[in-house]
């Protein structure tokens, strides 16, 4: 197939810094991309549908806490950025990159109405010449059979017309250790003109590009990454409980088996995954290998242990209260401590706090939360509509001393937890953050 007219003169304009870039989606991913591109030296348009988020990035306000405002502001201010609702713009860029969510459906069935919209609203300002690459994290062969189609029910051609890449995103938030520019890029694309685009586009982009034979492969890469740490959590959340059997605390195990230089990497246990890639993914690789005959039974118990982790902190809590208060869950106050998925991020995507909300309401508690980052949950919940809107009570001493127990469900730093220790009649602790800072106590319960 001949290449597309032009290819040359693209890809000079992307090593050069002189190409327009769009990015569809700006949320966890979109953003810090859009950044990025702006500090390498690109034009760069944000679209997205929320015209809250628009209107708060439009004043300079950034809308994720791991990223200041100045930077936001900054790119503004330079003229590199631009953001928009309007999706006319798409036909002025050169590349348009796809950052939206991929959920599960109510069946944990994968949910790809997002980037079915974003193809469509591509498709009708898609022009010969422009690079599209979907970074949003999906089963093998999205590019190829969602995507593709979309784009060339137009009479435009892929590899011969414009060009189709898939780069699967690695964005960690709130981990400051990398940054988008730093963590190398695997790209896919479905021939070698679309390939050879790609390679240029981010790696004036990123430090290092690792090219891979295909999309499907590029795709498999990201499935693999989040489904091998679903997989290991859903291992020391097994031995959590084999070893509390035993009397042993899994963490002292942790720390010790972690000193061996080779042959092992520590994971953490705790109450449930939460966010919007490791509790998702093994979903998407177990529908799509279904489709082929394929059975996945390690990936899909290993769901099914993670899964069940709220269930078993739940009966934790339930033990520890009838064992320190003669009491049930019947009329108890329980703080649930964090409502982020992880520590320091505000994100309560699939959080397994809400989950827990919900069990002890369902048991007869009466549950509240607090989070310093999450000062409400969102009006819109649709996994836990009856939590939408509910507001995070202040860590004072009154709440402390009236709750039956506090549960720590995500150990944010900040946090006073030598006063919640001390203050506290009983505190369930999933995150082993007390035995961290020393904080001792019969009342103080690992689960």
């Amino acid at each position: 197939m001949p290449p597309c007219r032009g290819e040359e003169a693209l890809a000079a304009r992307f090593a050069n810094r002189q190409a327009r870039i769009a990015v569809i989606g700006l949320g966890y991913v979109g953003l810090p991309l859009a950044l990025t591109l702006v500090a390498a030296g690109f034009a760069t348009t944000g679209l997205d549908s929320d015209g809250t988020k628009l209107a708060r990035l439009a004043a300079g306000e950034s809308t994720l806490r791991q990223i200041p405002n100045d930077r936001v502001a900054s790119a503004l201010r330079e003229g590199r950025l631009t953001v928009t609702g309007s999706w006319s713009c798409l036909a002025e860029a050169d590349a348009v990159l796809i950052c939206v969510p991929t959920p599960l459906g109510r069946y944990r069935e994968p949910d790809l109405s997002a980037v079915e919209a974003a193809a469509r609203r591509i498709a009708a300002h898609l022009r010969p010449g422009q690079l599209v690459v979907l970074e949003s994290t999906t089963w093998p062969g999205t590019t190829r059979e969602v995507v593709q189609p979309v784009l060339e029910a137009t009479g435009l051609v892929a590899g011969r017309d414009f060009y189709l890449a898939y780069s699967p995103e690695r964005e960690d938030p709130g981990n400051t250790a990398y940054r988008t520019a730093t963590i190398p890029r695997v790209v896919g694309a479905a021939d070698p003109e679309s390939q050879r685009l790609a390679l240029v586009l981010y790696g004036a982009v990123t430090e290092r590009v690792v090219p891979v034979r295909s999309p499907e492969t590029a795709e498999a890469v990201k499935l693999t990454e989040n489904i091998f740490r679903a997989v290991n959590i859903a291992l020391v959340n097994e031995l959590k409980q084999v070893f509390g059997a035993m009397g042993i605390d899994v963490w002292e195990v942790i720390e010790a088996a972690r000193t061996k230089p080779f042959g092992y990497m520590p994971f953490q246990p705790g109450p449930g995954l939460g966010g919007h890639c490791i509790p998702v993914d093994p979903f998407y690789l177990a529908w799509k290998a279904r489709a082929h005959g394929v059975p996945t039974r390690f990936v899909e118990l290993a769901g099914e242990i993670n899964t069940a982790m709220p269930l078993l902190v739940l009966e934790a809590l339930g033990r520890a209260l009838d064992t320190t208060q003669g009491r049930g869950f019947r009329g108890s106050r329980i703080l649930v401590l964090g409502v982020g998925y992880k520590p320091n991020l505000e994100d309560v995507r699939e959080s397994p706090a809400l989950r827990l909300i919900e069990l002890i309401e369902q048991r007869g508690g009466v549950p509240a939360y607090h989070d310093p980052l999450v000062p409400a949950l969102p009006a819109t919940l649709p996994d836990h509509p009856s939590l939408a809107g509910r507001r995070s009570l202040p860590l004072d001493d009154a709440v402390l001393r009236d709750c039956h127990a506090v549960l720590i469900t995500t150990d944010h730093d900040g946090v006073d937890y030598p006063r919640i220790a001390a203050l506290a009649p009983l505190v369930v602790d999933t995150r082993n953050i007390c035995a961290r800072l020393g904080l001792t106590g019969a009342h103080i319960v690992k689960a």
